[in-house]
């Protein structure tokens, strides 16, 4: 395999990585009403608004112009990002989710190889390509899992497993041992 394939391959590997985080995290936002999106299981806790509010700032900073301006833009407010504006509804956060997306998708849509190696800016601090997707990487699936958890406290019984079922591993393998 060639450097630029790698490159090519480490590429559409991290994008489907995002994909597949957001993909979760859509699920389990497709499965909580409004109470369950701006539920806090406890008062220190962030609630799933708050925690999509705060990765939608992330991804719209570091993904906006990724390779030439600083991952944390000047018109950022991530404070901010932990707090609801009053009337901030399903519709705001769905939406600045979305947004974030975009800019993550423009991003990855204009990298190229031989740009891994190169080097962008977060918070001063100069990084490769490889480490700032990497950092992101890390980043998201936190807090994906924090969505997750928290929709699947809020909806106890009535959550619709995102994977293998509880007890089903056994017969998950065995289908995909068959060819199921």
């Amino acid at each position: 395999m060639s450097s630029q394939q790698l490159g090519s391959h480490l590429l559409q590997s991290c994008l489907a990585t995002f994909e597949s985080q957001k993909k979760l995290a859509d699920r389990s936002l497709g499965q909580i009403d409004d109470g369950g999106l701006f539920w806090t299981p406890s008062p220190e806790s962030n609630s799933i608004a708050v925690i999509v509010r705060h990765l939608s700032g992330n991804l719209k900073s570091r993904w906006t112009d990724f390779l030439t301006a600083d991952g944390e833009k000047p018109d950022r407010n991530r404070d901010g990002e932990f707090e609801l504006p009053p009337g901030t509804d399903r519709q705001a956060v769905l939406s600045g989710w979305e947004e974030g997306w975009a800019a993550l998708r423009t991003a990855f849509d204009s990298l190229q190889p031989e740009d891994l190696l190169g080097t962008v800016l977060i918070r001063g601090e100069r990084h490769t390509v490889v480490e700032a997707i990497q950092r992101q990487v890390a980043h998201f699936s936190h807090h994906v899992g924090q969505i997750v958890y928290a929709a699947k406290a809020y909806r106890s019984g009535d959550w619709h497993t995102l994977s293998i079922p509880r007890g089903g591993s056994d017969a998950f393998n065995e289908a995909k041992r068959s060819g199921g």
